[in-house]
């Protein structure tokens, strides 16, 4: 099968036509871009992808990483990437030129991991964990720390992570045990505790791996408000020279049902009682210095969970178009070749589906990325709007590609029937690397909570009225005829969005928390069909822009494909959320009074 696992006609189309991130450039910030040096990165990015990282997709998960009782082997490749990494200016690109980066549009920037992702999503995630552990270091470090820690890392030959999460401490990081006592007159703490799930939490192709680890200094707070963070290497500088071992030891690593390629680490720190962290910043600022790589976090699990789906959709494609079987519904006469599947009406609406998944997922992930752009190059009360717009969408934007990643993906298996269920065809992978994007960086629940419990309250509702604002200037531009009935039922499900909102509003107002939040991740689920439709009439209304143009026939085919996949959504997925209002404003509180001894047999 050809390795076309992204379409760059597409990717373009949503970076310039849609969301026009060319305009970036006007800027200070972004202005040493330009639209050619743009579309070099882009070209960068797909060699890179096409000849480097896909034929080693199959080979890194049919060989995963083994534990060898110290460390744990990964592909040799991973160095080699790494390196590459490094040396193209991959893991520093979207850092400022005072940190020693390139100050690349995050939009840009995101475009090009899309390509990697969508070519080999389990080698993509090293340097991508090792630039968000350097840019912690980079904002709040001192110089030692930035020159010692950071400046090794961004050259690909060091491993970055993030290391959060605790056998008993999951998604609730207030229980975090892990301690830090200080050494007097040290400038370090001695670290003691374990972390778990931890990707490239340890592998033998890094020269050093550095943790970004969150603990508890003696005597802190309890809760989230006690936590502090920590630069925690497996090797430190040693005292008279070189290196030494740092007591962080490699526990084990997890055999997963995809996304095999990076390792999954449980760490156990000062078993010796000789693991030294450096504290990054201020004491218990831990969680707050998080939370501010956690937006471009979570857009970076949509963007993985979309670039799966985006190499599913494309091999059940081309499939599609050469497997042969049936004839015409309307051909009667068994002596007539058989045709390809692809013009059979089923198999068209699954290709429909998956490529309305697709494509609108990716579109909000440029969306995304755009609104980190413009925070960073606005002020005052437009750089605020941009801040509201990036955190109510971003729960939106880590969870509708990765649940529906999963139903575009099982669409890509069964356009190819049994052949899909074999782990001879690429899909039956793709199914099981796209299974973890729900639960990387808090699961589709905590999700809900965050986007109904936090976003649509904060600031009053503020965030909520920029965001119908920004929905309808886009309705208003679908004027023409074709568009219009399209932007009429956007209009009409903003509406229902705001009316459930209210509904659901009013329950917290009466102080019933519970019933509020039972089910906020349909709320999500109906949040996300909203705004993924938003994106559909932005790409519609750049389409129909297109179409009064001279364009070349294969221009117009791709054109017209993006308009009825645009019809698609609103008439097959936008109308599921009439039976999620319906759920959600009837408020029957079913899941609150099932209690766990009536699930006993």
């Amino acid at each position: 099968m050809a390795e076309k696992f992204y379409s760059e006609k597409n990717l373009r189309f949503t970076l310039y036509e849609v969301h026009s991130v060319e305009s970036l450039i006007s800027h200070k910030r972004f202005g040493e871009y330009n639209r050619e040096s743009f579309d070099m990165i882009l070209d960068t990015a797909k060699s890179m992808a096409v000849d480097f990282m896909y034929p080693l997709f199959a080979e890194m998960d049919r060989n995963p990483p083994e534990y060898t009782g110290s460390t744990i082997k990964v592909n040799p490749a991973v160095r080699r990437y790494m390196e590459m990494s490094g040396e193209g200016g991959w893991i520093n690109a979207i850092f400022s030129e005072d940190q020693g980066g390139q100050q690349m549009p995050l939009s840009l920037f995101n475009a090009c991991m899309f390509i990697f992702a969508s070519a080999n999503y389990s080698l993509s995630v090293y340097p991508g964990l090792t630039s968000g552990a350097a840019g912690l270091i980079y904002n709040y470090g001192n110089e030692e720390l930035k020159e010692k820690f950071a400046a090794e890392m961004v050259t690909g030959r060091w491993q970055g992570t993030m290391a959060l999460t605790e056998p008993e401490a999951g998604s609730s990081l207030s229980d975090v045990k892990t301690s830090a006592e200080p050494v007097q007159g040290s400038g370090y703490y001695l670290i003691r505790g374990q972390k778990t799930f931890i990707s490239a939490g340890d592998h033998d192709q890094a020269g050093n791996i550095v943790h970004l680890m969150l603990a508890r200094i003696k005597g802190a707070p309890a809760g989230v408000k006690g936590l502090s963070l920590f630069v925690v290497p497996r090797y430190r500088y040693a005292e008279a020279g070189g290196m030494e071992f740092n007591d962080v030891n490699c526990a084990g690593c997890y055999h997963k049902m995809g996304y095999r390629g990076a390792p999954i680490a449980q760490l156990s720190m000062g078993e010796s009682d000789d693991c030294r962290g450096y504290l990054l910043g201020e004491q218990n600022m831990g969680l707050a210095y998080m939370f501010r790589m956690m937006n471009e976090a979570r857009i970076n699990v949509g963007l993985g969970a979309a670039a799966i789906s985006s190499a599913a959709y494309y091999a059940a494609l081309e499939y599609t178009k050469e497997r042969l079987q049936g004839r015409s519904i309307t051909e009667k006469n068994p002596d007539k070749p058989q045709v390809a599947i692809i013009g059979h009406a089923d198999i068209k609406r699954m290709l429909l589906q998956q490529r309305a998944i697709v494509e609108g997922s990716l579109s909000l992930i440029v969306y995304a990325g755009k609104l980190v752009d413009l925070v960073s190059i606005s002020e005052g009360q437009e750089k605020e709007k941009y801040e509201m717009l990036l955190d109510l969408l971003t729960p939106i934007v880590k969870s509708y590609p990765s649940e529906m990643g999963i139903v575009s993906t099982s669409q890509a298996i069964q356009c190819l029937g049994g052949y899909g269920y074999s782990s001879e065809f690429p899909v039956e992978q793709y199914m099981r690397d796209s299974r973890i994007h729900p639960i990387h960086e808090g699961t589709t629940g905590i999700q809900g909570m965050d986007l109904l419990g936090r976003k649509v309250t904060m600031n009053r509702g503020a965030a909520v009225q920029v965001y119908v604002d920004e929905i309808m200037k886009s309705v208003d531009k679908a004027s023409s005829p074709e568009l219009k009935p399209y932007g009429v039922k956007l209009e009409n499900a903003i509406n229902l969005w705001k009316k459930v909102t209210g509904t659901l509003a009013g329950a917290a107002a009466r102080g019933n928390v519970e019933l509020f939040l039972a089910d906020a991740t349909l709320y999500l689920e109906f949040s996300g069909i909203i705004c993924i439709a938003w994106q559909w009439l932005l790409q519609g209304i750049a389409a129909e822009k297109k179409l009064t143009q001279t364009v070349s026939s294969e221009e117009r085919n791709f054109l017209t494909g993006k308009m009825l996949t645009m019809q698609y959504f609103y008439e097959y997925e936008l109308a599921k959320i009439v039976s999620l209002a319906e759920i959600l404003e009837g408020m029957s509180g079913l899941t609150i009074k099932m209690q766990p001894e009536h699930f006993d047999d």
